[in-house]
Parts: C-alpha cells; structure tokens; sequence
C-alpha cells in the first residue's frame, strides 16, 4: 500500500511540475527602443512593467528585452538570439522610431522590419506591430512614408497593428518629458491602454 501511496504522490508531484513549466512558457517579448525602455523613469513606472502586472494573473509573463537609442538594423541583429533565449509566444514589435529621428532610408527600416516579422512567424510566436510617427518638420514627404510603411506591413503581413503607439501622449505635454520625445510616468498608463487593444486579442488565442 505504501508503495501505491508513493507512486501516486510522484504522479502528483510531476504533473504539477509539468504545469509549472507550461505556465513558465507563456512568455510576452517585449523588442523595442528607449519607449519600451522606459527611457528616464524609475523601475516600474514603464508601461512595459505596467503590462507585466496586469499579465501576472493570466499566466503570462513579460519580458523587456528593448534597447534605448536601438534601431531597426540593431533590433535585426538582436532578434534571433531573443526569440531563442525566451521562446515567446507572443512578441511585441515597437521599432523604427529611431530610424526616423535619424533620417535613416526608410526602405532599410522596412526591410529590417519585415525580417524581423518573418523571423518571429517563423519562431510560431504571435506578434503585435506597433507604429510610430515622427514630428511634421521631417517634412511631409518622409512623415507620411513612414507612416505608410507600418500600415503596409501589417496589411502584407496580416499582423495585429497599432497605427500610432504614442496616440493621446506625444501632444499633450503633461504626458511627456522634457525632451519632448519620451512619455513621462504620467503618460505610460496611456501607452498601455494603446497597446491593450491590439494585444488582449491574441492572448485569447
């Protein structure tokens, strides 16, 4: 009988080791720039922290892996080994800002990101696209390229998009920095509202 009793307190204990490591694998990857980065704000005050709170009772957990100052080019060269390191399933791409802020060809930052894009479907992640948008006096021209480049590549790509990842912030100055560029702690709950939409779907898959 004492047999028996071990035998089953075994199976008991490895299905609920095995459990514990499924829900470890329930990962958000988080590849993204100093916006992501949480750029002059204090541990815990980014929307990325503020996502992995929420995401805490779900099962889920989040993983920064963004780079102030990263470019698109730089988030190319990084990708792969993040994608091995936390096996996502599910990634959030918020890249190309500085690309913009740089003046850097618009074409390169396109085709950095579609392989980026290709490399996360390859991995069998799900992924979130976050655009973004850079002031009018990079002339209208390269504004409206670069904001058609998101819509096209979540369009080629069928991905989840957020069209603009600083919507309701970058003008109100209560919600931003000094610099004008990074969102303040007051601005980041905003950011993840921004981001929930397009990502409480895919949690659901």
């Amino acid at each position: 009988m004492s047999r028996v009793i071990g035998v089953l307190l075994f199976c008991l204990f490895f299905a609920g080791s095995s459990l514990g490591a499924s829900e470890r694998e329930k990962t958000v990857l988080v590849f993204g720039d100093s916006l992501s980065a949480a750029y002059g704000l204090s541990a815990g005050e980014g929307w990325v922290a503020l996502l992995e709170k929420r995401l805490s009772s779900r099962g889920y957990r989040v993983v920064n892996a963004s780079v102030s100052g990263e470019t698109t080019s730089g988030g190319r060269a990084r990708l792969p080994r993040a994608l091995e390191q936390h096996r996502p399933q599910i990634v959030v791409l918020e890249l190309g800002g500085n690309d913009a802020l740089r003046g850097l060809p618009i074409p390169t930052a396109e085709a950095n990101l579609a392989d980026m894009i290709e490399r996360v479907r390859a991995s069998g992640a799900r992924q979130l696209l976050l655009g973004i948008r850079v002031p009018p006096n990079y002339g209208a021209a390269y504004t409206e390229r670069l904001q058609a480049m998101y819509v096209q590549l979540a369009e080629r790509n069928k991905l989840p998009f957020v069209p603009f990842f600083l919507e309701g912030v970058a003008l109100d100055s209560r919600l931003m920095q000094a610099d004008g560029i990074h969102p303040n702690a007051a601005g980041q709950p905003r950011l993840l509202e921004n981001v929930w939409k397009g990502l409480e779907p895919l949690l659901q898959r």
